[in-house]
């Protein structure tokens, strides 16, 4: 499968995505580091099975049909990811035994309002607003999200070995502090729906606390095998080979002035194999014959350059 690679922003795009009209996933050269083809299904798989649990749970809890899907899987600095998110929005820290950074549980107030309207009883059709929670609407978020973790540690089974819990609630995604600029994180985002109300929210755990259960290995590569594996590649690449004749200098008056019937000579004398070139690069001399019932060439001799 070939890709589209845009110069100017780096963007990678697959024939469907560019066909689908999708928006290219940026791809930054200078911190390589991505989820393997392997490691992101089975990264998928869990938080698909994740967001059924969670659905369901928040079924049983406002008792208002719901639904969560699951839409991507990245792999970001934690300073990239809280670049990604509203400057006003509801993070909740997750502590992780044995791991200093913390997981992020973040979603909109306003949607976690909703729930929580619906908890009280209330129908849930007004429009809530960004704004730090009460003391009782606190208190029953945390419960929604300790069940909800519950849900995340079992989805994940292997995959997230230490226990999760709920550490503290911030409502500015700057001043979250769950873990160093550079720290690598493993992102989920979800869309959450709750009767008429429909939500965006995103999961962040420690790269360190998930990527050993994949048997992900960050060695870096010895510098002396990129040339073979460079060459390994090449050498599957497809190019066009061809037969030339030597080339024979003209004047433009001699092409304007063609007409049917002229001969031109060529200075390729009649008893010297004709070149054999791949990409327009001479290779060797081979002689024209025939194979088949097609057109073939006999090679006479090889170059190197």
């Amino acid at each position: 499968m070939t890709h589209t690679l845009s110069e100017k922003t780096g963007a990678v795009r697959s024939p469907q995505e560019v066909a689908a009209g999708r928006p290219p996933m940026l791809y930054d050269f200078r911190r390589p580091t991505t989820l393997t083809r392997e490691n992101a299904r089975t990264l998928e798989l869990a938080f698909e099975t994740f967001a059924r649990q969670w659905g369901t749970q928040l079924t049983a809890r406002v008792r208002v049909l719901s639904s969560v899907t699951h839409q991507s899987v990245e792999m970001k600095t934690y300073d990239d990811y809280v670049a990604s998110l509203p400057p006003t929005t509801t993070m909740v820290l997750c502590g992780i035994e044995g791991s200093e950074p913390s997981g992020v549980f973040q979603f909109p107030a306003a949607g976690a309002l909703n729930w929580v309207s619906h908890i009280l009883g209330s129908p849930g059709t007004f429009q809530a607003e960004e704004r730090k929670f009460t003391r009782i609407e606190q208190t029953l978020v945390r419960s929604l999200v300790s069940e909800t973790l519950e849900d995340l540690h079992y989805s994940l089974g292997g995959l997230l070995q230490a226990g999760i819990s709920v550490d503290t609630i911030h409502y500015n995604a700057q001043f979250a502090q769950a873990a160093t600029k550079s720290e690598l994180m493993v992102t989920a985002e979800f869309s959450v729906q709750v009767g008429d109300h429909t939500a965006r929210a995103s999961l962040a755990l420690p790269a360190a606390a998930v990527m050993p259960q994949l048997g992900e290995e960050s060695q870096a590569e010895p510098a002396e095998h990129t040339r073979a594996h460079m060459g390994g590649h090449l050498v599957h690449v497809p190019m066009e080979l061809a037969l030339s004749l030597a080339e024979t200098p003209v004047t433009p008056d001699q092409i304007l002035n063609l007409m049917e019937g002229d001969v031109l000579r060529l200075k390729h004398p009649a008893h010297r194999p004709l070149h054999l070139t791949a990409d327009g690069q001479r290779v060797g001399t081979a002689a024209a014959g025939k194979q088949s019932g097609r057109i073939a060439a006999v090679v006479a001799s090889r170059e190197e350059s």
